[in-house]
C-alpha cells in the first residue's frame, strides 16, 4: 500500500474545502434544477419523475454518505490516526465488498417489487402518471448502487483530508443530466423524463469513477479479504445498523411527505422536490460542510476522557458559530426573499408565477427548522464520534413520530379548517418537519452535554445574527419592491446581493467577526 504523509489542514480549512465542494456541485445542481423547471414546470412528469427518484435514492441515503460517514469513518480514521495503516487498508477493502454485494441484491429486488412499493409511495398517482413513476424508479435503481459507493470512496478521502474532491464529484453527474435535458428537450414530456433517468445513472458510474483513482493510491493494491478485517468490521457493523435505522426512519418521513404531497393534487410533489433543493442548499453547505470536516478530526482526538470532552467542547463552541453566522440569514432570507430566490432559480418555460408562489411559501416552511437541522448534524457527529450511534438514533425516530402526526394535521386537515386550497398543505409539511426537527436538536443537546460537559450557548450573539438578518431581508424586501425591473434574472442579484452585504455590514458593526476562513478570503481580494 501507497502511505503518504500529509500534514493536517485546520478543521476551518477542511470545513472551506468541504463547503467549495459542495457549492461547486449545488451551483451546478441549481442549473440542472432550472433547467428541469423549463421543460418540465409543476406537470405530472414532474411528479413521476420526483417521485420516482426518492425511492432509489432511499438505498443511496440508507448506505451512503451519512451512515458510512457515522460508521467507517470513526473507526478507518483512528487506525491512521494511530499508524495501523494496513489495517485501515483492509477495512476500507473489506467495506467495499461488503456494500457492492449487498447493494447489489437491494437493487435486484427493488426492481422487481417497485409496482408494489409504488402504492405506499405515491398512492395518489394513477393511470399514465402511475406507469411512468414505475417505469423511471426501474431505470433509476441502478444508479442509486452507483450513488453508494461513489460514497465509500469520499469516506475514504473524507478520512484523509482529501475533501474537495469527493464533494465536487457530483459536478459530473448534474453535467450530464443537464446536457441530456437540453439535447432532448425536443421530444414529449414522458419521454424526456426517461432520458434524463438513464443519464442519471451514467452520470452516477462517472461520478464514481472519477474518485476512484485518487482512492486507489491509499489502497492498492486491493485486497477484498474480509476475515483478515473481521474485527474492525464488526466494530464498523455495530456502528452502522444504529445510524442505518436513524437514517431509515428519517427516510421513511421523507417518504411519508412524499406520499401525502401525492394526495395533494398536481405539482405537489414537484413543488415539495424544488423547494427541498434549496433548502438543503445552506444544511450541506454550512451544517454539512462544518459536520463533515470535524468528524475524521474528532474521531481521531486521543488522550483521556477529559481531554477528549474538552476538545469536543471546543470544537463544537467553534462549529455552532460557524453554522449560526451562516444559517440564519438563509432562514431569513427563505421567509421574506423566498419568491426572489425561486424566481432567480426556477422561472422559465413552464414554471411560471403561481408556481413561484406556490414553492415559496413551502420553502418559508422549511426555514422553522433549518438551524436546528444544521446544527444537530454536528451534535450527531459529535456522538458518531465518540461511537455512541444508538442516542441519535433513539432521537430521530421521535423526531420522526413528530413529523408524521404534525405533517397528516398540517397537510390534510389544516388547509380544510382554513379554507384554503388543498395543495397548500405541502407547506404544512415543511413546517411540521421544522417544529419536529427543533425538538430532536433539543435533546440532542441535553444528552450530549450530559456526556461531555456543557458547551457554551451564545444566546446574545444569535440573537444579533438574527437582528441583522431580519433588518437585511426587509431592505431587500423594500429594494424588491421599487424595483422598475420584471425580469427575475434581474431582480434576484439586485436584491439578494445587497442583502448579503448588508448582513455582513450589520455583523461587523455589531461586533460580530466573520468565520476566519471568509475573512481571510475578503483580505485576500482587499
Amino acid at each position: 500500500m501507497n502511505e503518504k504523509t500529509q500534514t493536517e489542514p485546520g478543521s476551518k480549512a477542511s470545513a472551506l474545502a468541504v463547503a467549495s465542494g459542495i457549492l461547486a456541485s449545488r451551483l451546478v445542481g441549481l442549473v440542472r434544477e432550472r433547467v428541469f423547471a423549463h421543460y418540465f414546470g409543476n406537470s405530472d412528469a414532474a411528479d413521476a419523475f420526483r417521485a420516482a427518484f426518492r425511492i432509489p435514492n432511499f438505498l443511496q441515503n440508507l448506505f451512503g454518505e451519512g451512515v458510512l460517514s457515522a460508521s467507517f469513518i470513526p473507526v478507518y480514521a483512528r487506525l491512521n490516526a494511530e499508524k495501523r495503516h494496513e489495517e485501515a487498508s483492509q477495512l476500507a477493502e473489506a467495506i467495499f465488498a461488503l456494500l457492492f454485494l449487498v447493494t447489489s441484491l437491494l437493487v435486484v429486488l427493488g426492481v422487481f417489487a417497485t409496482p408494489w412499493m409504488l402504492y405506499v409511495i405515491a398512492p395518489g398517482f394513477h393511470g399514465e402518471k402511475r406507469l411512468l413513476t414505475i417505469h423511471l424508479v426501474q431505470i433509476l435503481f441502478p444508479g442509486a448502487a452507483l450513488l453508494v459507493l461513489s460514497a465509500w470512496c469520499l469516506g475514504v478521502l473524507n478520512s484523509h483530508r482529501r475533501f474537495l474532491l469527493s464533494y465536487t464529484a457530483p459536478v459530473i453527474w448534474n453535467v450530464v443530466m443537464i446536457i441530456t435535458m437540453v439535447c432532448g428537450g425536443h421530444q414529449p414530456q414522458s419521454r424526456l423524463a426517461v432520458l434524463i433517468a438513464i443519464a442519471s445513472v451514467v452520470g452516477s458510474g462517472l461520478q464514481f469513477l472519477v474518485q476512484l483513482p485518487t482512492v486507489l493510491k491509499y489502497l492498492w493494491p486491493l485486497r477484498f479479504e474480509i476475515p483478515r478485517a473481521a474485527e474492525h468490521v464488526r466494530v464498523v457493523a455495530k456502528n452502522f445498523f444504529p445510524v442505518l435505522l436513524s437514517r431509515g426512519v428519517v427516510q421513511i418521513s421523507a417518504f411519508i411527505d412524499s406520499s401525502l404531497a401525492s394526495l395533494l393534487g398536481q405539482g405537489a410533489v414537484s413543488a415539495l422536490g424544488y423547494a427541498q433543493t434549496l433548502y438543503t442548499l445552506p444544511v450541506s453547505l454550512f451544517g454539512m460542510a462544518v459536520s463533515a470536516a470535524e468528524l475524521p478530526t474528532m474521531s481521531s482526538a486521543l488522550g483521556t476522557q477529559d481531554e477528549i470532552a474538552a476538545s469536543l467542547r471546543q470544537r463544537l463552541t467553534v462549529g455552532l458559530q460557524q453554522i449560526a453566522y451562516f444559517v440564519v440569514p438563509s432562514a431569513a432570507a427563505f421567509v421574506l426573499l423566498g419568491d426572489v430566490i425561486v424566481a432567480l432559480i426556477y422561472r422559465t418555460g413552464h414554471f411560471q408565477h403561481a408556481d413561484v408562489i406556490f414553492v415559496w411559501g413551502v420553502l418559508a416552511g422549511s426555514a422553522v427548522g433549518l438551524l436546528a437541522s444544521t446544527s444537530g448534524r454536528l451534535y450527531s457527529s459529535a456522538f458518531y464520534a465518540l461511537r455512541n450511534t444508538r442516542t441519535p438514533l433513539k432521537f430521530a425516530m421521535i423526531r420522526v413520530g413528530l413529523t408524521l402526526a404534525l405533517g397528516y394535521l398540517f397537510a390534510l386537515p389544516l388547509p380544510r379548517l382554513l379554507g384554503i386550497d388543498q395543495h397548500w398543505g405541502a407547506a404544512g409539511l415543511t413546517l411540521s418537519a421544522g417544529i419536529a426537527g427543533w425538538v430532536e436538536f433539543t435533546l440532542l443537546r441535553h444528552a450530549l452535554h450530559g456526556r461531555i460537559g456543557v458547551v457554551p450557548f451564545a444566546g446574545q450573539r444569535l440573537a444579533k445574527l438574527w437582528l441583522a438578518a431580519v433588518l437585511a431581508a426587509v431592505v431587500g424586501y423594500g429594494v424588491k419592491l421599487i424595483l422598475p425591473l420584471h425580469s427575475s434574472l434581474l431582480i434576484g442579484p439586485c436584491v439578494l446581493i445587497p442583502f448579503g452585504l448588508l448582513y455582513l455590514g450589520i455583523t461587523h458593526a455589531l461586533g460580530i467577526p466573520m468565520p476566519g476562513t471568509l475573512s481571510r478570503l475578503f483580505r485576500r481580494r482587499a
